[in-house]
């Protein structure tokens, strides 16, 4: 465990978590654990680190907007895992830490050493999650794999698009961020069962598995059915109305989902008549009468401006939304209140603003800690220092034989 009074503030205050993940799944569960207070100790390649490091546009300086968005509250060494010196710095660092998280394919820590036996032999209690496209079993297991083709395979993309369009991605890679939800939460389990039992644990954690349990119903409609659903654009399987109509300037959604919501909604628009008609009285009625509801519902929301129905609904007490931009959900009155943008001090792009943390701990009053992201390999003495207990003499060693090529470990 870390020191408690060096470490973070909040729940997971005293975990620490080897980092080996790189560009967004690991990196995005790693980002939580962090937000929640676990001392994460970024490792990255020599040559450059993260590839997302890379990825234009960048703040001042050569700060990505990408590895700026999933790499706060971390420290980054920079090790050559393929380097005899470099897999013994990890074996010595993993015997201070508490989780090992990697997102290589399944094969590459049996090669370079690190499998979870031996892993374990250095670490008998520790935490280990392979996060990997499809996990490390089964015909598919070797096989690349990035976001879209979870998507793809999971069969998010046959249910995301317009009824006569194509199959689409979605907006958000929800198949690597699901990944990283996915991997945070098996380790917060796996850390509960190691307290209470002392066992090691490896999480075997699949991203298309990952997606196929985010399918929620729908899955389950499938399996109710025998068929797959369709594409319904910006409205729902089963619930009627809800999503996108077209008002007199634009677009605003619709989401009356349960409850008492299609009886206020039809008093706001002035046909109480919709509630007892037999076509539309139940949510069964609506569903099956979708052809005949929506093109209702369509030529009268046509009549008032966005901001006329928003008084309206906003009176009704309905759950109805504008479609925002980006910009404009971030710049928007509530977020403000809530103060989700806040400010970090980067050491080369200065200060820049950052999505914060949306979990928050009001009863104990703590605030996620917001460290800038770090530059590469910018942690290398004081982990070494303060982890492994080293002297400036072996340190500076090990920077030498990096420089000179014999080593693995990038200095500060």
């Amino acid at each position: 465990m870390v020191n408690e009074q060096a470490a973070p503030p909040g729940p997971l205050a005293g975990v620490r978590v080897l980092d080996l993940t790189r560009v967004l799944s690991g990196p995005f569960g790693t980002l939580i654990l962090g937000d929640l207070g676990a001392d994460i100790i970024k490792v990255e390649e020599p040559g450059g680190g993260d590839r997302v490091r890379t990825i234009a546009p960048f703040h001042d300086g050569d700060l990505s907007h990408y590895f700026l968005a999933v790499n706060r509250n971390k420290r980054s060494i920079v090790v050559d895992l393929k380097s005899e010196r470099g897999r013994d710095l990890i074996l010595e660092l993993v015997a201070h830490c508490d989780v090992l998280i990697e997102n290589f394919r399944p094969d590459v820590m049996t090669r370079l050493g690190l499998e979870f036996d031996v892993i374990k032999a250095h670490k008998p209690d520790i935490v280990m999650c392979s996060i990997s496209g499809f996990g490390r079993t089964g015909p598919l297991r070797d096989k690349p794999s990035f976001d879209l083709v979870t998507q793809a395979r999971s069969g998010v993309m046959s249910i995301t698009g317009e009824p006569e369009g194509a199959p689409t991605k979605m907006g958000l890679p929800m198949g690597d961020l699901g990944g990283g939800l996915w991997s945070a939460i098996a380790v917060l389990a796996a850390l509960h069962h190691r307290d209470r039992t002392g066992e090691a644990q490896h999480i075997d954690l699949s991203l298309l598995e990952g997606m196929v349990g985010m399918l929620g119903y729908l899955g389950q409609l499938a399996l109710l059915t025998g068929t797959s659903p369709g594409r319904v654009g910006s409205s729902h399987h089963n619930v009627v109305p809800y999503g996108r109509f077209e008002v007199a300037d634009g677009h605003l959604v619709l989401a009356l989902h349960v409850g008492n919501f299609w009886r206020k909604f039809c008093v706001a628009i002035d046909r109480p008549d919709l509630i007892e008609d037999p076509r539309f009285r139940t949510t069964t009625n609506r569903r099956d009468n979708r052809d005949i509801l929506v093109p209702i519902i369509e030529d009268i929301l046509r009549t008032k401006t966005r901001d006329e129905w928003s008084g309206i609904f906003d009176e009704a007490d309905l759950p109805y939304a504008p479609i925002l931009g980006v910009a404009e959900a971030l710049a928007q009155e509530q977020l403000q209140d809530r103060e989700i943008l806040r400010t970090v001090s980067h050491p080369t792009a200065g200060d820049v603003k950052i999505v914060r943390p949306p979990v928050r701990f009001p009863e104990n009053n703590f605030e996620p800690p917001l460290r800038p992201p770090p530059l590469l390999g910018e942690h290398t003495r004081e982990v070494c220092r303060t982890i492994l207990g080293w002297d400036d003499a072996r340190i500076d060693e090990l920077i030498e034989g990096f420089e000179n090529g014999r080593v693995g470990v990038k200095p500060a």
